[in-house]
């Protein structure tokens, strides 16, 4: 058993069509056993464009099912570099996404380029700041400076759920149980002043932070 792990480990890149069925799955199973509504007042998805939409690693788990296929189509998700990465990089493929290869840790300037290149040609751009290893709830100043290089607006969005089971992950990270609510909560825009300095931009990291934080409910 231990040879087998070994040399799976060893595998950089499975046959992107080996996703197909997990996602599939995961389709099915969000529209058959969730109850499901997007909280949007400020209807930023009435016309979504150049938009740099943030999240918690920990809300992953139906994020594709539950956007509107017109965004999915049109959004760039920055993914880690690792081999892990490229696994999600493949599944999220299924569902009309792209993927950007980066994260702080690992090609992270690779990932902002390619960031601010997909803003730039009109496309949105999805960033898990606290990701791909923490600390939880805590984000990064990337997608603030893609939103200061681009003058896309940031976006706080979030997947809560009534009920969930959690992972004894560093993010906890969330699976909801069937039969659970989810309602995507989405946060006012933020906007950056182009070329802002230091000072500014971290102002604006703990604003988009505190913006993130306040509009996500942990079940109890």
């Amino acid at each position: 058993m231990g040879k087998i792990k070994q040399k799976f480990r060893q595998i950089k890149k499975l046959p992107t069509w080996i996703f197909w069925f997990p996602a599939m799955l995961m389709k099915i199973s969000f529209k058959i056993f969730f109850r499901y509504r997007i909280n949007d007042p400020h209807h930023i998805l009435d016309d979504p464009q150049r938009l740099i939409g943030i999240t918690w690693h920990n809300r992953l788990m139906y994020l594709c099912p539950a956007l509107p296929e017109k965004v999915l189509k049109n959004t760039s998700a920055v993914i880690s570099a690792s081999r892990d990465g490229q696994y999600l990089a493949d599944f999220i493929s299924f569902f009309g996404a792209q993927a950007l290869r980066g994260s702080s840790s690992r090609k992270g300037a690779n990932a902002l380029l390619g960031a601010i290149r997909a803003i730039e040609s009109g496309r949105n751009v999805a960033f898990t700041p606290d990701g791909p290893r923490g600390p939880m709830y805590k984000i990064k100043v990337g997608p603030v400076v893609v939103a200061s290089k681009t003058g896309g607006v940031i976006v706080p969005f979030v997947i809560n759920s009534s009920r969930c089971w959690k992972i004894k992950s560093w993010d906890k990270f969330q699976i909801p149980k069937p039969f659970s609510s989810l309602t995507m909560e989405i946060g006012a825009p933020i906007s950056v002043p182009a070329d802002a300095d230091e000072e500014t931009l971290e102002k604006i990291r703990m604003q988009a932070e505190n913006a993130l934080t306040a509009i996500t409910r942990d079940p109890e």
